[in-house]
């Protein structure tokens, strides 16, 4: 027998991955907000607001918050071909699958072991992405395909279907690792309690003690408390308990014979008894968690007009992270657009990270926020999750590419960077955590607790090489970035690198902008005519 030939999806440019560079964030504290007091123990003030190209962005937070996000949320451009204000949502097909894979392998690495991803998607590029991510996160951690029904009303200028529903994709991390929290209990669902009998025990209902599978003990006759003798269940069925087990619940008052005493008798399942709380379904009517109307309402209530052209209702993004996040998890949303993840965890105390390079992150995005944390924002979930403000974020930007090309065509180190800023960003790339010393001079990062890494733009002697090596000693090591040094080189502790040319190849300097604009993305190779298909011998 052949083996399983492995699914895979082929596009034009699969191969061509970017080499990131890995940017350091730099915090505008003029942007940044937080509450004047604390309103509640569990206010959440460091959550991030971050200016700038998502796939740069999450590429910056990989060092810190690797294995750290416990749900990624987004809403990418569906690549509809439709001209939207805030993206340019027609981008040609396989460089939007390039787009989406390169962003995923960093999600995925965010993520922690027991994270979980949701992405929502329409039919246009759902079926692609859902065999991708199989590839990205493997596909026994897909957990679920949700219909949420985003319409209320058919759209009777459809050309043949009137599309009412989006998908919400669902991937975990580790699906064994992964356990989602049950949904909250509806009014409905327990309306339907009762307590004719005054029981002690609260609230119940009657669950039928017949079922249609034999039961050996099941066919047997019971006298109610009338006098009234029942001969058995009902026909063609089976008692699902033994008459010795009957007998024992209705001496405890768990069975209900009606309020006569002479009906058939069920079994009092009480409120206290049930599960606090229902498995995840697949099946999201707006009734439950809003529709498409529902979200530029509350744009309009919060902007004065309707400024997204795809926004999603507060209720849906509840959903989300009730199911996935518990108090004082970490949310990121790298598509933010209108800002609504970060609004929802902020109101339901999550700590959160959104990524967005709209201006409307300034117009827009800043301003929901701060009405948010001013308790000013009435609408959403608001009374649902009796928030009255509180917490904040922290604004930062991307800094610039670490290399610059002079007007020789060199690269040479960006003039806007200052000491401190070339140390984070060369202790970033070589992999060091950036934590200067308040009193050893060439400790600016470290790696392990007896491996650090020093920065300068001083061109070092043999002589200051030495004293260095000296100051280090045995027990420890040292990197050395400078621009230029004089020494053997034979430093047993040291290693000595000079910058830029050491790291001229690790990136692409200079490369500000991966978003969806098509002007930025690299042309597909001329002698491939195809655009996404599935593995050779495979019929998609």
């Amino acid at each position: 027998m052949k083996p399983k030939q492995k699914l895979e999806l082929i596009w034009i440019g699969k191969e061509n991955r970017p080499k990131l560079e890995p940017r350091i964030l730099l915090e505008d504290p003029a942007k940044s907000y937080h509450a004047k007091h604390r309103v509640t123990s569990a206010d959440c003030f460091d959550n991030r607001l971050i200016f700038g190209d998502n796939l740069l962005a999450l590429k910056a937070l990989e060092a810190e918050f690797a294995g750290k996000v416990k749900c990624v949320f987004i809403d990418p451009p569906y690549n509809t071909g439709s001209a939207f204000t805030h993206y340019d949502d027609g981008v040609e097909h396989s460089i939007w699958l390039s787009l989406m894979r390169d962003r995923l392998e960093i999600i995925r690495r965010l993520l922690a072991e027991d994270g979980s991803l949701w992405i929502t998607i329409d039919d246009n590029e759902c079926h692609y992405l859902k065999v991708m991510c199989d590839e990205v996160f493997g596909r026994v951690n897909f957990v679920a395909s949700v219909i949420w029904r985003k319409n209320y009303a058919p759209k009777s200028s459809a050309k043949h279907f009137s599309v009412d529903h989006d998908y919400v994709l669902i991937y975990a991390k580790n699906e064994d690792l992964w356990k989602p929290n049950p949904m909250p209990r509806s009014e409905k669902q327990d309306k339907a309690y009762k307590n004719p009998d005054n029981d002690y025990r609260g609230v119940w209902k009657t669950s039928d003690l017949s079922a249609r599978n034999p039961y050996s003990l099941g066919i047997y006759s019971v006298t109610g408390p009338s006098g009234r003798v029942i001969d058995g269940p009902p026909k063609g069925r089976f008692w699902s308990i033994s008459k010795d087990k009957l007998l024992e619940l209705d001496a405890e008052n768990r069975i209900w014979w009606g309020k006569g005493g002479d009906s058939i008798p069920q079994l009092k399942r009480f409120l206290t008894d049930v599960k606090q709380g229902i498995v995840p379904q697949t099946l999201w009517p707006y009734e439950e968690v809003g529709h498409t109307q529902d979200a530029k309402k509350e744009i309009v209530a919060l902007f004065g007009e309707d400024v997204f052209a795809t926004p999603k209702p507060e209720k849906l993004m509840k959903r989300v992270v009730e199911i996935a996040t518990n108090p004082n998890d970490l949310v990121l949303d790298s598509f933010a657009g209108s800002g609504t993840t970060g609004a929802v965890a902020q109101k339901m105390g999550r700590r959160w990270i959104m990524i967005e390079l709209g201006e409307h992150c300034h117009t827009h995005i800043i301003p929901r926020l701060k009405k948010v944390i001013d308790g000013e924002d009435s609408g959403g979930i608001t009374k649902t999750v009796a928030w009255k403000g509180g917490g904040g974020f922290r604004y930062y930007r991307l800094a610039p590419s670490l290399l610059e090309k002079d007007k020789w065509g060199n690269w040479v180190i960006n003039q806007t960077y200052n000491a401190a800023m070339l140390a984070e960003a060369l202790c970033k790339l070589e992999g060091f955590t950036y934590a200067p010393s308040d009193s050893v001079y060439w400790q600016h990062g470290h790696s392990t607790e007896r491996d650090f890494a020093y920065v300068t733009t001083a061109s070092l002697s043999h002589e200051q090489l030495q004293q260095l090596s000296d100051e280090v000693g045995s027990e420890r090591s040292l990197l050395v970035l400078c621009t230029a040094f004089r020494g053997r080189g034979d430093y047993p502790n040291i290693t000595v690198k000079k910058i830029p040319k050491q790291v001229l190849s690790r990136c692409e300097w200079g490369h500000d902008d991966y978003s969806l604009q098509v002007e930025n993305l690299p042309k597909a190779p001329p002698e491939l005519g195809q655009q996404a298909l599935f593995g050779e011998g495979e019929k998609p």
